[in-house]
Formats: C-alpha cells, structure tokens, sequence
C-alpha cells in the first residue's frame, strides 16, 4: 500500500479508501450479512488499507465498529458524515452534535478522525457555516473530532456548485468531490483550490454504473453527443472506449477508471466500495498499478472537456 498525507490534518492515508457505502453498503445492500460485511472491512485493514469511510446513513457505522475491534485505533484513519437535513428542515447544531454522538456509539469510538456534513447541497451550504460549523469546531476542540470536512451530493450536483463555495473558504480540512473519467469537471472547480489550499481530497464516484456496465456506457455517451459533445461521436459504438483496454494500457475499464482517478493531482485517496473480497483485491490493485499511459491520459481529457453533467451513476 502507499500512503499520502491527508491535507493538513496530520494522518498518513492510504491512496485506496474503504467506502462502506454506495450501491454496494459493503454487500449488505445486496443480501449479504453483517458478518460478511466485517470481513471486508478487515479484509481491507489487512491489505493496508486504512481509511475507513462510512456514514450514519449508510447505515454501516456498526459493522465498522465491530470490524476494527482489536485493531490498533492509532492505525486507522475512521470517517464517518453526518446529515443537515430531516425531511424538509434543516438541522440545527443540538441535533448534530446528537448526531455525531450516535456515530460515536455506533463505532465505539472515543473520538471520530473525520466527520463530514454529508451530500450538502449550494442551498444548504450558508446554514452549514454559519449554524453548524461552530458546533463541529466546538466538539474538535473538545477531541471528539479530529478533523472536519465536507461532502457534495455528485449525483444531483455534478457541476461542484457546493464545493465551488467551500474550498474558498479556510474551513474545513478534507473535501469528497465526485470525479471520473467521464466528468473531470472538479480538476478546475475544485481541485485546483484544494492544491493551492493543502485542503485532503478523497475521490468517490471514480467506478459507478456507467464504467461497470458496458449498456449504460454507450446509454451515457450517445446522450452526451446528442447534447453537443462532438467529440465522443468519434468512438466505436460497440467498444467506445475500448483503446483503454489492453496488453499496453488497463486491464479492464474499471480498471483504467480507478487508475485515471489515483494520478489525478489533488486528489489524495481513491475510495471503493464492495461486498466481494475478490472484488475488493482487484480493485485495491487497480489504485495501486501505475498511471495510464499519457496518451490515453491525453485522449480522454480531450474526449470529455467540458462534460460536468452526468456524475457516471
């Protein structure tokens, strides 16, 4: 494994991340056990993997908490979020500080390394400073928090209109943004600022529906054309991105994807999700391989500027 500093916050993280939620919520989303979904997080403990990032949402923070039992708790880097919202209603600084004293039970934990207001979205961002943050501040002066930091919802918010808001602020000490191949739209929205800030960046979405599954691919791609993307007109319908693959370049399109996302400077940890032990030593290995080689690096910059529409979901 290698590691990097995380920001400024003081942790060595390992470049690959354990994301214990997703499509996947360590295979409990797809009936698997509990049982099963420990095994990955130490499974991943053992592959040198030591960010653990997971959330009240995910519902996960237990599975963690019993996984990195008897694990050196110095050696873990455990991240969790909290939400802002309840329906309809922001939440106000008592219900997170409720919040993030649940979590600390859920992991049995003394304190949380970092703890993210999770999927904020632009609107929400003012009442998360000024209502919230000062709450966050007041628990890491108190050693609960070890670190603060902040997570947009890519999905419906894949131009980065939050975090174009929040890494110009001197706030918060790591960011998540969404980030592919296929919308590289954070390399100057957002990136560029947490270089120049020493902000930690950690990296989600890098493999989602779209670089897994080779129909919604092509679904993604013919929309994106359509849209004005002259560009990826120029790819083979039946392997649009097929250059990537092969005895010269990736192994497979995940693995170009995780392997695009890993060299992209700012960005510091590349998280992945599973249930599947094979499937998480795969991917661990695809963040660990070297960088694409530059033409292809080269050819996929030129292929998606100017995508910041779809998140690859």
């Amino acid at each position: 494994m290698q590691y990097v500093p995380l920001g400024t916050t003081g942790f060595r993280a390992s470049v690959a991340g354990l994301g214990c939620g997703g499509h996947s919520r360590l295979g409990l989303s797809r009936s698997g056990s509990e049982a099963e979904a420990e095994k990955i997080v130490q499974l991943a403990l053992d592959l040198g993997i030591n960010l653990i990032d997971t959330a009240a949402a995910y519902g996960t923070e237990p599975v963690v908490g019993r996984a990195i039992r008897g694990r050196p708790r110095e050696s873990i880097v455990l991240c969790t979020k909290a939400g802002v919202r309840e329906g309809d209603s922001r939440i106000g600084p008592d219900e997170l500080r409720r919040r993030i004293e649940q979590s600390l039970r859920n992991l049995g934990t003394e304190s949380i390394d970092l703890l993210y207001l999770h999927g904020v979205a632009a609107a929400d961002y003012a009442h998360c400073v000024d209502h919230l943050l000062p709450e966050m501040l007041a628990l890491k002066q108190k050693g609960l928090l070890r670190a603060i930091g902040v997570t947009e919802a890519f999905a419906s918010d894949p131009g980065h209109e939050m975090l174009r808001q929040a890494v110009t602020d001197p706030h918060w000490d790591v960011v998540m943004v969404g980030f592919n191949l296929l919308n590289q739209s954070a390399r100057e929205r957002v990136l560029s600022q947490t270089r120049a800030q020493a902000i930690g960046t950690t990296c989600m979405f890098a493999v989602r529906r779209a670089l897994s599954r080779p129909e919604a691919l092509t679904e993604l791609l013919v929309r994106l054309a359509d849209g004005g993307h002259e560009a990826l007109k120029s790819l083979d319908p039946a392997e649009p991105l097929g250059f990537l693959v092969g005895s010269s370049a990736a192994a497979s399109l995940p693995d170009a994807a995780y392997r695009f996302c890993r060299y992209e400077p700012g960005i510091d940890v590349v998280l992945t999700g599973t249930g599947n032990p094979d499937h998480l030593r795969a991917n661990v290995a695809s963040i660990l391989h070297p960088p694409l080689p530059a033409e292809h690096t080269a050819r996929l910059r030129r292929l998606f500027a100017g995508v910041d529409s779809e998140s690859g979901n």
